[in-house]
């Protein structure tokens, strides 16, 4: 039989502990652990494996391979496989069964156990799971679809609804439901049927008599409110064993989905505290200490950095003193190295996101809310390199530009929070796409409800919150059915900077002037082409280019310049006469003040710089981006500025002919104030 595994994070050879993740009840496979193994894996070396029946492991095809003595051979098995002579073992659910039995028979392989939520049989089962056996009669509701027939009748997948729904009793758990039902669509009926069926759950006495026998450390985990196991077999488990016992308040049968962050840590702390290793720590006095910043600034693109670093300028006019990190990633990383600021080394532990958001676009189309959603494994890995960072080195302020990961689980973990921590966003409300329908709706009511009550219950995790425009730039929009409209509540929960565009407009100067500096021929008119710092526009750059010919017909002295920016090979790009192919221009906003048209993507950053240069535009949406389809429109709007077009309707000949029309225009938009950076930077001082 062939059992699926992964190893991660240090080799053996290094002397790092080893943690093992068990699999649990074969419904699902051993991705129930991604918001685990990246953080376990920068400390330890990791091994997961998939059970029987899921993933990438075989299925036995008969009940008897299920059987606890089964899965306890294929843990050491595994271990045999990859060379690890003892492990800390940390068992989910029916996991916590695998462990305790290990640790009772071969405790010379195992370190420690950790149970989270253990099924095992120290206490009866909750009062609504009886009178419903596995076999017999399949009523159709509540845990009478816990049965084989109904399984294998065609309820499997309401099944796999209502037992993870069960699962994650706490509010707002869509996500975590969304992903354990996807996993257990994996799991063929018959196989989860021959799971159950050989279990052979040890008598109660004599799996006591087994925890007596357990000789190592162990700790257990558990929700008080945990719909599938009754929470006293935790607190038995943890007497026999004579374990530490965690109980979550409020929290149900999957802590490691649900409470990620608290279950890192513990489980790093039980590990730390089994397998200590010499450690080197420096305390300075706080009055010894400078000030300190780290900023965080959104990797999406290129435009959060430029407003940052000309908000971190303006601060250190306020504080000359202050030293600020940076925790960044690319293609942030490169402006700032460009711009002389000190990336944090921990930034080198951050999982992309701007990869993730290619990876989820299609032809000019990002369904931005739900590439966020999916996102949750690099934000909890993001999270947890941010927690590293703050607890080594005592930081006075932390400033986060929709650094979406720092903000969501600082509320989340309340205690977490040792430093000033300014939020600063440009748009506030997640709102539904149409063609997401009712259920789309659900949702991004559901993540506006979600981010309300944490900021009406803790207030105080942000010490300040600005929003980077003014509240006529908030959409009028509401956050969803019973729920408070956008902008009345932005404006009691936030303080307004202005836009901040991260240069000044007026200090530009004469564009004649400026046009000659960057090498703009007399007499030529420019077209400059852009999609920002992401590598999503790939597609829009290719569209413009086919119609860059139709246009140079009709204005023989046009010529374009296509910005790829620091994500897109200018290489991949077609060539053609009077066609100017860059890769990344840092002096990109110059050349948005200089050109006589410009031709881009719907990033708020570079269409409002254009907006505060004054120069024609035309702005091309991405398909169901919410933030660039209602957030940035709606600003754009107000502002007079730019030609809004839609790429899927927009052929070449139509948007040719945009730009010549475009080159003829004259923009009349809305001033842009210039000291929006000096107004935040002025916000932030006094936290310091």
């Amino acid at each position: 039989m062939t059992l699926h595994f992964e190893v991660f994070g240090d080799d053996k050879s290094s002397g790092c502990p080893t943690v093992l993740l068990l699999p649990t009840w074969s419904i699902i496979r051993s991705r129930f652990w991604k918001l685990q193994v990246p953080f376990l894996a920068r400390h330890f070396r990791v091994v997961t494996f998939d059970g029987r029946g899921t993933g990438g492991s075989d299925s036995p095809g008969n009940s008897e391979g299920y059987a606890v003595t089964e899965f306890a051979a294929d843990t050491l098995a595994v271990m045999d496989a990859t060379g690890t002579d003892r492990a800390a073992l940390v068992g989910l659910s029916l996991g916590a069964l695998w462990g305790i039995r290990l640790a009772a028979e071969s405790p010379e392989r195992v370190l420690g156990v950790v149970c989270i939520g253990p099924a095992v049989p120290l206490a009866p089962v909750l009062p609504e799971r009886l009178g419903h056996p596995f076999t017999g009669p399949a009523p159709a509701e509540g845990w009478g679809k816990y049965n084989r027939d109904y399984w294998l009748g065609g309820g499997y997948a309401d099944f796999l609804s209502f037992f993870f729904g069960r699962m994650f009793t706490e509010a707002h758990s869509t996500k975590q439901i969304e992903d354990t039902v996807g996993w257990g669509t994996e799991v063929a009926p018959k196989d989860l049927v021959n799971a159950t069926e050989g279990l052979e759950w040890p008598r109660s006495n004599d799996f006591r008599a087994m925890c007596e026998r357990v000789t190592v450390p162990v700790l257990v985990i558990h929700g008080d409110e945990d719909a599938i196991r009754n929470p006293t077999a935790a607190l038995a488990l943890a007497e026999l064993t004579h374990a530490r016992l965690v109980t979550i308040e409020g929290g149900g049968h999957g802590p490691q989905g649900r409470d990620p962050v608290l279950v890192n840590l513990l489980i790093k702390q039980f590990v730390d505290t089994v397998v200590p290793r010499p450690t080197r720590t420096k305390y300075s006095r706080p009055l010894r200490r400078p000030r300190r910043v780290l900023y965080l600034s959104s990797p999406i693109g290129l435009g959060h950095a430029r407003r940052d670093i000309a908000v971190a300028s303006r601060l250190r006019d306020l504080h000359p003193d202050v030293q600020i990190d940076w925790l960044a990633q690319h293609p942030v990383t490169t402006l700032l190295a460009e711009s002389g600021e000190r990336v944090h080394p921990g930034s080198s532990w951050l999982a992309s996101e701007s990869a993730h958001i290619e990876a989820e676009a299609g032809e000019h189309d990002l369904h931005a809310f739900q590439a966020i959603r999916r996102m949750d494994e690099i934000l909890m890995n993001n999270f947890m390199v941010f927690h590293d960072v703050v607890s080594q080195t005592p930081y006075d302020l932390v400033i986060g530009d929709e650094a979406w990961d720092v903000d969501y689980y600082l509320h989340e973990n309340p205690e977490l929070k040792r430093f000033s921590f300014a939020w600063m966003t440009d748009f506030v409300g997640w709102l539904p796409m149409a063609s997401g329908g009712a259920a789309e709706q659900a949702l991004t009511a559901d993540y506006n409800a979600e981010m309300i009550e944490q900021r009406a219950r803790l207030g105080r995790i942000r010490d300040r919150s600005i929003f980077v425009g003014d509240p006529d730039d908030i959409v009028p929009d509401g956050f969803g059915p019973g729920l408070p409209g956008i902008r009345s509540w932005t404006e009691d929960n936030f303080d307004f900077a202005g836009y901040i565009t991260g240069f000044d407009a007026g200090a530009i100067g004469d564009k004649t002037e400026l046009r000659a500096k960057l090498g703009y021929r007399q007499g030529e008119r420019v077209c400059v082409v852009t999609v920002g710092g992401s590598g999503v526009g790939g597609s829009l750059l290719r569209r413009v280019m086919e119609a860059a010919p139709l246009a140079q017909r009709l204005v023989p002295e046009l010529r374009f310049l296509v910005v790829a920016g620091p994500r897109i090979d200018p290489g991949s790009l077609p060539r053609s006469p009077a066609t100017d192919i860059r890769g990344y221009v840092s002096d990109l906003y110059l050349h948005l003040a200089a050109c006589d048209l410009a031709v881009v993507q719907g990033g708020l950053t570079t269409c409002m710089e254009l907006t505060a240069s004054s120069t024609p535009f035309i702005y091309f949406p991405l398909a169901n981006h919410f933030e660039q389809t209602f957030h940035v429109a709606y600003r754009l709007d107000r502002h007079n500025a730019g030609r809004r077009m839609d790429y899927g309707t927009s052929t070449p000949d139509d948007i040719a002919q945009a730009i010549v029309d475009g080159l003829d225009s004259t923009a009349r938009y809305r001033a842009v104030p210039s000291d929006g950076a000096t107004r935040a930077a002025a916000m932030l001082a006094d936290l310091l």
